[in-house]
């Protein structure tokens, strides 16, 4: 027994020691303890055990590492079978990271993919977003490339898209000219569809992609908002606040009506359904059918359907009863998910796919 609490003493020294090193490898850390435990190991009971003991505890490092994620520094395989990248771009309005997802099944049969931007939320990132929303799953399933453009601490403290922001509320500048380029650059480097370029997002990230489809029409064939807020709806953070509340700017939005799908749960206290509401309006539709609907074992929805004199949908607007802030039938791995409601990745793709 004193040999192995010998031998623990060792295993936390080459633990503390590691730790400190970037990434960490914990096959390194039993290394690191065996060897300091050399000594030890020439004999005795104790000794025999010793092998045994540092197997266990390789196994539920393993696991601990697998059900989180790994460690700080190391790079986990993902667990989609295409590959998702990170990768940077700059223009003259500044720097962001991003990732991409490509699936397994691209350029398989030589036609080039649609491709979707997606913007998180505050406090989100790209993982977080991928994760939360299935949206790598469902582009392998449905053929799509991915771009997830990572908001910088630097720009914003909470990682927010500074959608409030008169100079990220213009074209060929600030935010929306990176994310622009951002897109462009994958349609530089990847077989893209142009007339399938969309782009969606939640909260702060739903309130630039409204952007991004207002200012860059000819860019995107559409847009989807979860839980997002109307183009201009505020220029200043006093004013973001009063419009996250329902009381936002009604500015006229330059250019022509995007077709948009908006999903905003009827409870969402933190930006107001009325923003939802006005998002749709904005859409110049004039034809509405009204259709309920129900998640088994989950919450109701309404989902109204605008369409245009010829019959051609131009906007769908999801309103989710009992929802609160989050991805509607999202996946707990990511955060500001509900996995109650109705999909909203799904149905957005769906919806994209008519419009080219």
């Amino acid at each position: 027994m004193k040999m192995n609490l010998h031998l623990l003493s060792q295993m936390r020294k080459a633990t503390r020691k590691l730790l400190k090193q970037t990434p960490v490898d914990t096959a390194a850390i039993v290394k690191e303890a065996m060897k300091q435990a050399s000594a030890f190991q020439h004999g005795g009971p104790a000794a025999k055990a010793a092998p045994d003991m540092l197997a266990e505890l390789q196994r539920s490092m393993d696991a601990v590492r697998e059900q989180f994620g790994g460690l700080p520094g190391q790079e986990q395989p993902t667990p989609w079978p295409g590959s998702f990248t990170a990768g940077s771009h700059t223009t003259p309005a500044g720097t962001r990271q991003y990732k991409l997802y490509v699936p397994s099944t691209y350029q398989e049969n030589g036609i080039a993919a649609p491709l979707i931007v997606m913007l998180h939320g505050c406090t989100q990132d790209p993982d977080d977003f991928a994760h939360g929303t299935g949206m790598n799953a469902l582009a392998e399933e449905m053929g799509c490339l991915v771009v997830y453009p990572a908001q910088s601490q630097a720009a914003n403290p909470s990682r927010c898209w500074n959608w409030f922001n008169e100079s990220d509320q213009r074209r060929g500048q600030g935010e929306p000219a990176i994310i622009a380029g951002i897109t462009r650059a994958i349609m530089e480097t990847h077989a893209v569809d142009s007339r399938q370029v969309y782009v969606a997002g939640l909260s702060a990230g739903g309130a630039m992609a409204i952007i991004m489809g207002t200012l860059y029409p000819e860019l995107y064939a559409a847009v989807g908002v979860h839980s997002g807020l109307p183009f201009a709806s505020a220029n200043d953070l006093p004013s973001a606040l009063a419009a996250m509340k329902g009381d936002f700017r009604r500015s006229q939005a330059p250019g022509r009506s995007l077709p948009i799908i908006v999903f905003h749960g009827d409870r969402d206290t933190t930006v107001h359904p009325a923003n939802g509401e006005e998002l749709v309006a904005r859409s110049r539709a004039r034809k509405t059918a009204v259709e309920p609907g129900q998640v088994p074992n989950g919450h109701a929805f309404t989902r109204t359907v605008h369409h245009h004199d010829d019959g051609s949908v131009h906007a769908e607007h999801w309103v989710i009863h009992g929802a609160g802030h989050a991805w509607s039938g999202g996946n707990a791995r990511g955060s500001y998910t509900d996995g109650k409601g109705p999909d909203a990745s799904r149905e957005m793709l769906r919806f994209f796919r008519t419009q080219r």
